[in-house]
């Protein structure tokens, strides 16, 4: 896919990239969107990938103060977790994965993360950068550069793993390699990045510096 291409570590955004939690999601902002008079059909699509303050923050209504209804948003989400499952191969994908080399970057508050993380039944990360570790949420690159740093590499020297347009425009404007993964996508997105349905026969070779090269099959053992 990246002819060879050597990578210093791997990001992953979470919801809809190594973990699909739409179903979920879905339930508890349609629910508060109908609440608030929203036309549910348009404004779920505009949920994905984004923090809930900044969702809410952008609707401007009236009355409404975005950070309370972002933790209540979050207690409801943090208690419906029914139907939570891992993007096709990503468990082992991430298993196969050098711990130091990887990290999960998401938009969701740490403690969802851990939540969904936990329901999928995917590795839990050494490092994990969630809404609270960043002042900007995507797609400000802050959280992708703040990841790199934590695990000591250069987020230039990163491949991005996403699937929602402002977490691919985070990883565009930190400097890193994206590879778009298409597993929840109702439609075709339009991008110039490599695309993957899933992580069913993707592999790795790490070279004796620790880079890794993303490979097209796992050997065969």
């Amino acid at each position: 896919m990246f002819a060879g291409k050597k990578f210093a570590a791997f990001l992953f955004d979470m919801d809809g990239t190594v973990v699909n939690s739409i179903a979920a999601a879905e339930r508890v902002w349609a629910d508060w969107a109908r609440r608030q008079g929203l036309d549910v059909a348009a404004f779920l699509p505009t949920i994905h990938g984004v923090r809930a303050i900044e969702t809410i923050a952008r609707l401007a209504l009236p009355g409404v103060d975005p950070m309370r209804e972002a933790d209540a948003l979050l207690q409801a989400e943090a208690a419906d977790i029914d139907g939570i499952l891992p993007i096709a191969g990503a468990a082992a994908f991430l298993a196969s994965l050098p711990p130091e080399r990887w990290a999960i970057v998401t938009s969701a508050p740490r403690e969802l993360a851990l939540l969904r993380i936990a329901a999928a039944g995917i590795p839990l990360p050494a490092i994990l950068i969630a809404a609270e570790d960043v002042s900007r949420g995507k797609p400000a690159p802050d959280c992708f550069r703040l990841a790199a740093e934590r695990l000591g590499v250069d987020a230039r020297d990163c491949l991005v793993f996403e699937d929602a347009p402002a977490g691919i425009s985070a990883a565009e404007a930190a400097g890193a390699t994206v590879v778009v993964i298409s597993a929840t996508h109702q439609h075709p997105l339009q991008t110039p990045h490599a695309a993957i349905a899933s992580y069913a026969g993707l592999g790795i070779t790490v070279d004796d510096r620790g880079w890794i090269v993303l490979a097209a099959e796992r050997a065969a053992a």
